[in-house]
């Protein structure tokens, strides 16, 4: 029988990497960050390349300077709502980081390169917990590198591009026979077949049950997208001296790992193996046409490398900036999220002629969402101003497509921050943002050891701690 053991095994590729909604990340700033990350329709000088490029041409600089880092502090929790089982997550602290540098050409023309991190994430459940046939622990990183040119075509209106050139890795881990798998099926042959209860010994029977609480073998995923094109335009304009619209959009970016490694892992492989071909033994002794395959294998995938796409989806925002005084910046904006294009994940091992029977299609049917932000800020003091900021991110994940790499709910997101300017040109730059999901039941849909539908279900929550921290230097 094909393989029923791996099974969605990469159903999850594209894990859950959340910081924001699916796997974009709001770290792009540390002042916008302070601000609900809103920047679309707001001059920002080097920064402006992320938000909205054709802002950049509007720096009070010759060279403007700016970098900074995040701490993700994330958590996430899953209930079974049968028993009351529960688990938390034990995630590693993600760090996105920026690097922004602008130079005007003209009064009229600027140029600029960042580095930054648009999309990323990771996730840690454990090895062992009831639904590590999903998902174990995850970890993707995606970097950016973008020159970038703006132009100012009137005194209020601009326009600008840039080239996005985007890098991407990968590491994923999940079991291919997960705690109580082995007892699992035994119950079902058991139930389906009652005299082959009696053919199995008992020392099998003991070697089955060390694994009700243990993953008996697991995959691990190692992959590096290479160097994927897109870009980035934007355009804005000054209303008045009071308001300012802008819009800006970022393409769709496919990364394609080509040759990404493959490692088979198990508890006791030793052992392990011993107990299949007990098992497989038994099996086939079944009548053809009993329901159930004629053996159970973990397949050597490691002796080959695996290929897959992850869509990193288009944005397209819209904004508007209004200053009520001199004092005062508020700023909102809608974000497109273009997530509709993720319908299926695509995996194929290589070999073909020895894995390709391995292939993986899995469902995704991710739907296009919004991001709501607004942001607030004021100059307290020549030198000092402080922000506040809150966003609402939709979710793009329907509730019978909720896997456990990317527990995806609605959030909310509130942010508070301040800059500081010891020295003329010189910005210390804080924020601190609190992110909260709104908790959602859920369920995902894979095959068990039989080849048969089972659905993993419950409830899910997750919450994030964003502090940042940035300098940014204009001459």
């Amino acid at each position: 029988m094909r393989n029923v053991i791996v099974m969605a095994c990469m159903a999850i590729m594209p894990l859950t990497y959340a910081a924001a909604e699916g796997y974009l990340v709001n770290a792009q700033s540390a002042k916008q960050s302070g601000m609900g990350h809103v920047g679309t329709a707001m001059k920002l000088g080097s920064e402006s390349m992320h938000f909205n490029p054709a802002a950049m041409v509007f720096m009070d600089k010759n060279i403007d300077l700016s970098a900074g880092v995040s701490g993700v502090f994330s958590s996430g929790k899953y209930k079974n709502l049968s028993d009351g089982y529960s688990v938390k997550t034990d995630s590693k602290v993600s760090t996105p980081l920026f690097l922004y540098a602008g130079f005007k050409i003209y009064d009229n023309l600027a140029a600029g390169v960042m580095l930054n991190t648009p999309y990323g994430s990771s996730i840690k459940w454990g090895n062992d917990w009831e639904g590590a046939h999903l998902i174990q622990d995850i970890s993707l990183k995606v970097f950016n590198i973008q020159p970038t040119i703006s132009w100012k075509i009137t005194n209020r209106l601009s326009v600008g591009a840039g080239l996005m050139m985007e890098y991407g890795s990968i590491n994923l881990d999940r079991a291919l026979i997960a705690p109580g798998a082995m007892s699992g099926l035994a119950n079902k042959l058991f139930t389906a077949n009652p005299a082959l209860e009696k053919l199995v010994p008992q020392e099998s029977k003991a070697v089955i049950a060390k694994y009700d609480n243990v993953s008996a073998a697991s995959v691990g995923l190692t992959g590096d997208a290479g160097i994927r094109m897109g870009y980035n335009v934007g355009a804005m304009f000054d209303v008045n001296d009071k308001i300012t619209i802008g819009a800006s959009y970022r393409s769709k970016v496919t990364a394609k790992v080509k040759e990404g490694e493959v490692n088979v892992n198990y508890a006791n492989e030793l052992e392990f193996k011993e107990l299949l071909k007990s098992v497989n033994s038994l099996l086939g002794k079944l009548p053809q046409g009993s329901g159930v395959p004629t053996e159970i294998e973990v397949p050597s995938l490691d002796n080959g490398t695996f290929s897959a796409e992850l869509p990193l989806p288009s944005v397209l925002s819209a904004g508007i900036t209004y200053y009520p005084t001199n004092r005062w910046t508020v700023s909102g904006e809608v974000q497109f999220n273009g997530w509709g294009t993720y319908k299926m994940l695509m995996i194929k091992f290589n070999p073909d002629e020895e894995l390709g029977k391995y292939n993986i299609s899995a469902p995704k049917k991710y739907k296009n969402s919004r991001t709501y932000r607004l942001g607030g800020q004021y100059a307290a003091t020549k030198r000092l101003d402080v922000r506040m900021g809150a966003y609402f991110d939709e979710t793009p994940v329907k509730d019978d497509y909720l896997n456990p790499e990317t527990p995806s709910m609605n959030k909310l997101g509130l942010s508070a921050g301040l800059s500081f300017r010891p020295l003329s040109g010189l910005s210390v730059d804080v924020a601190f943002s609190y992110i909260t999901g709104f908790g959602r039941n859920g369920s995902y849909t894979d095959k068990d050891l039989l080849g048969q539908p089972r659905t993993f279900g419950g409830h899910y929550n997750i919450a994030a701690l964003m502090p940042s921290i940035g300098l940014s230097y204009a001459f």
